[in-house]
């Protein structure tokens, strides 16, 4: 018997949207940039089941490990696009690194970049001179409005349930959706607790041409991280994230864990002293849990949509499943649909007329 992720793949695209078209994707799902673990073995996972994905060019400092990982990924493509992710600051220290990174994007003919962080418009004539196509990814509508006036290709919108950053409003995603619908004319993603193909039709539904989705691909077998972290994930359920780092402005919804508990007894004591809190809040923490899975000892992202991580398997298998979620949620509003009677005729509304008797 096949496999479900091979015949879903082979199945017709279930959806045509300005974000399958921009990408030449099958299904409307991006495979969001996930800081240290978005390597090619998770971004060409991702292509070949039909989405698109983003290597996160911060998860490799050296950029010939970055150079050499966009290589492997387009062998593991056979040549298919994908896209890298980079993170824009406003520190002017950060400039050559970027410049670096853009370097090393456009030598390697990489046709997609998601940016995210500040504003990207200093990016956008290099990238789109070299035919790159830009995604910028934003917590509020009114950063959307402002990436669309600058020239981006597409916008993300993250809504307040997704795990890492989703900003200082934490308006939810079924309201950003509908928002960001109302005032965004370039191809839109929402995301924040998309975990199922019911939340992918529903997204459509309120105007979206699609979505992202991270959480729920952390479980993923491509997902380099330790087994016993991802053992925990499977175990969790839509309560048991935190919301940590708002007095530094920069909202963190993580795992709700023993440091995440610390950073807020922290921030309560401390408020936003950055000098009291880095030492808990360091990246090379975060690597050290997926190295060797002990996942109460760092600040681990993490969205509401966890709820939905109910097993280990191959990221082909969670697509197929998603895409078989998104079948079942368009046949049950098929089921729930009022289908109007068609319309009579005049002959047959005549015929319904009682006869009078000739005189």
């Amino acid at each position: 018997m096949d496999q479900p992720e091979s015949r879903a793949t082979d199945r017709e695209p279930l959806f045509r949207t300005r974000i399958t078209e921009l990408y030449g994707i099958r299904l409307p799902v991006i495979a969001s940039g996930l800081m240290w673990l978005a390597n090619a073995d998770y971004v060409g996972a991702a292509v070949n089941a039909g989405l698109m994905g983003f290597m996160t060019s911060a998860s490799f400092p050296d950029p010939n490990d970055l150079r050499n990982e966009i290589r492997r990924c387009r062998e593991i493509t056979e040549g298919k696009p994908f896209g890298v992710n980079i993170g824009v600051q406003a520190a002017d220290k950060d400039a050559e690194r970027i410049s670096r990174v853009l370097d090393i994007v456009i030598d390697e003919g990489v046709r997609f970049v998601e940016t995210y962080g500040h504003n990207p418009e200093a990016l956008l004539p290099r990238l789109h001179d070299a035919g790159i196509k830009v995604l910028h990814k934003v917590p509020a509508v009114r950063f959307a409005r402002k990436a669309q006036s600058v020239g981006v290709d597409a916008v993300t919108v993250i809504g307040a349930e997704a795990g890492g950053h989703p900003g200082m409003d934490l308006v939810g995603t079924m309201v950003q959706a509908g928002v960001a619908a109302r005032d965004i004319s370039i191809p839109l993603i929402v995301a924040g607790g998309i975990g199922t193909g019911a939340h992918l039709v529903a997204a459509l539904a309120l105007g979206a041409d699609g979505v992202a989705i991270g959480t729920r691909f952390l479980v993923a077998e491509e997902i380099w991280a330790h087994r016993s972290y991802k053992e925990r994930l499977v175990a969790l359920d839509e309560t048991q994230t935190a919301l940590i780092l708002r007095s530094l402005r920069k909202t963190q919804r993580t795992l709700a864990n023993e440091k995440a508990r610390l950073v807020a007894q922290l921030e309560r004591e401390h408020g936003g002293d950055i000098d009291v809190l880095f030492p808990h809040i360091a990246g090379k923490l975060t690597r050290k849990v997926y190295e060797t899975g002990d996942y109460e000892q760092a600040v681990l992202s993490l969205g509401q949509s966890v709820a939905f991580a109910d097993r280990i398997e191959p990221l082909a298998a969670i697509v197929a499943r998603l895409e078989e979620e998104a079948r079942a949620a368009l046949a049950r509003l098929d089921r729930l649909r009022v289908v109007p009677r068609a319309t009579e005729t005049g002959f047959e509304a005549m015929a319904k007329q009682p006869q009078r008797g000739r005189g």
